[in-house]
């Protein structure tokens, strides 16, 4: 069997290093033939010259300059146009879209309409424009393979089963470091606090988003656009141990789950290698262990992003991509230190009264959107 070619988009950060390692536990299985970042050179740089990859790109075009000058025989692109030219002249099986935030959104667009199947690790372009997003995979033919552990779970759940079959969807959610704390100390929570996240491995934007539930919220997004199931039909349970991974409920009440250690290698394996399972030297699950497994309702008064983002999915059009630009925005402000922890729903709930409704045609339009509601929230915070 010949090794996948796999160009990996995000190739610095948390996800895309991670898929490295998995990359490197399965050689026969994987080659890479591309990679992308956006500043960090340096990495790239290391990357390349581990795994023989070469064409690479860094989206920051200093940066780009300084990975060409440190690497030889490897064609170093730049820029936004530089990432397009990268998946139009790469050969690749299988794309990982692992950009953070709406910035993944037209190079997964760009790999759908070429026909690649894309293994999706960033909800923002499920969040900004999931229709669009599902239909270029439908008319090009091309598979969306979840990355997240959660959407991986329902994504293993569903192997065999018709879709008429699912009554309802549950995902789970770690709660985050701060479960536990009043709304008094939630607007006391520091950027350094809420990085700490007791279970996973992520960026800097995700694990904020998980502190806060919006990224609970962005799955509710994934699950509906990958599986076609109504916003109304995807509920959310609070899971500490992180040792359920999220489950589905069938119409004849079946449930079932799936389980495992807290390790993002885990789905990213299964993505990169699907259908096929590959043994490998992860940990293994021990049900003794991590018990007792516990699961208690999201409290939506002191996460209001999670009742938010599903508000924004039902009120459909350009509301989606106002929460996820207003969340961008609200995440890099609260990481810079100029606003409270408790003012990122603030934020994002003025943002989305403040839209005018118009609905998008076009994937300009929802980019415009997104852009709309970072400029919004930026504005709104200097007049605070």
């Amino acid at each position: 069997m010949a090794a996948k070619r796999l160009v990996v988009l995000g190739s610095s950060g948390s996800i895309g290093r991670q898929a490295l390692e998995v990359v490197a536990a399965h050689p026969e299985r994987l080659r890479v033939t591309g990679l992308a970042a956006h500043r960090d050179w340096q990495t790239v740089v290391e990357q390349c010259e581990r795994y023989g990859v070469k064409t690479c790109c860094l989206v920051d075009h200093d940066a780009a300059a300084q990975a060409a000058r440190h690497l030889d025989g490897v064609h170093v692109l730049a820029g936004a146009v530089g990432l397009r030219h990268l998946l139009a002249e790469t050969a690749a099986d299988l794309v990982l879209g692992a950009i953070s935030g709406s910035a993944g959104l037209v190079p997964l667009m760009d790999a759908l309409q070429a026909g690649k199947d894309v293994a999706l690790a960033n909800k923002e372009p499920l969040v900004v424009a999931g229709g669009l997003v599902t239909e270029a995979a439908r008319a090009s033919g091309a598979k969306l393979l979840p990355v997240d552990s959660e959407l991986s779970a329902i994504f293993q759940c569903l192997q065999g089963q018709p879709r008429d079959a699912v009554a309802r969807i549950v995902l789970t959610a770690s709660g985050g470091p701060f479960h536990a704390l009043t709304a008094q100390e939630l607007a006391a929570v520091t950027p350094q606090q809420a990085l700490a996240h007791p279970t996973w491995r992520m960026g800097a934007k995700v694990t904020v988003d998980s502190a806060t539930l919006a990224n609970k919220g962005f799955e509710i997004f994934e699950t509906h656009w990958l599986f076609g199931v109504d916003f109304n039909c995807i509920d959310v349970v609070i899971h500490r141990q992180s040792i359920v991974h999220s489950l589905v409920e069938f119409q004849d009440s079946s449930v079932l789950a799936q389980l495992g250690c807290p390790d993002m290698r885990v789905p990213i394996q299964y993505a990169l290698l699907y259908p096929d399972r590959a043994r490998n030297e992860l940990p293994r699950l021990d049900l003794v262990a991590g018990s007792p497994l516990t699961f208690d309702e999201p409290d939506l008064d002191r996460f209001p992003c999670l009742r938010l983002a599903r508000q924004a999915g039902i009120s459909g059009g350009g509301y989606p991509a106002v929460l996820n630009g207003a969340d961008e925005a609200a995440v890099q402000l609260f990481l810079d230190g100029q606003i409270a922890f408790t003012d990122i729903p603030r934020l994002l709930e003025r943002a989305l009264e403040a839209y005018n409704g118009a609905q998008p045609d076009c994937l300009d339009d929802f980019l415009a959107v997104n852009e709309w509601a970072r400029e919004f929230v930026m504005a709104s915070a200097r007049l605070d």
